[in-house]
């Protein structure tokens, strides 16, 4: 029987490192892993989610979900990721950019005035702060382009 890692999120802000313990891996292969998972924290406006780690790629896609079962929308992070053979764990490094993908098909990019400050407060360094602007960019090309689906159907594929 497969043993799936232990999950971590980093954030910057706040700063904190959180077991993702509750989370259920879905699936795992060679720069990809999927999970299933409820909010931490009870929240009014989402519940639930499916998410899509592409390690190689440096984002999560994850699809949200509402107390109703709607989509509400998609939530892209811009992640930088460690791994812990040893341990069989994976740090998943918020960079700060977020993208939505909202069911409307507008197309949302927030925290850039976060990783602009920590950038000023020498939190983080150029590289992480260019690393995140330029899987950001690549991200939104494939929206813009209309090849986010590909990523899309992997997870839907799960559900």
């Amino acid at each position: 029987m497969e043993k799936f890692p232990e999950l971590y999120r980093r954030r910057y802000v706040p700063n904190e490192l959180i077991h993702l313990k509750d989370d259920i891996v879905l699936k795992q292969s060679p720069g990809l892993i999927i999970t299933k998972w409820d909010t931490l924290k009870p929240r009014a406006d989402i519940n639930r989610g499916i998410s899509a780690y592409f390690i190689n790629s440096g984002y999560k896609i994850s699809k949200i979900y509402n107390h109703q079962n709607e989509l509400v929308y998609w939530y892209c992070d811009i992640i930088d990721t460690e791994y812990n053979k040893e341990d069989n764990t994976y740090i998943f490094h918020d960079l700060l950019v977020d993208i939505l993908l909202r069911p409307n098909g507008s197309i949302e990019v927030v925290d850039l005035d976060e990783l602009g400050d920590l950038l000023d407060e020498e939190k983080i360094t150029p590289n992480i702060c260019s690393k995140a602007l330029k899987t950001a960019d690549n991200l939104l090309k494939l929206m813009y382009s209309n090849q986010f689906y590909l990523l899309q159907n992997i997870i839907e594929e799960l559900e």
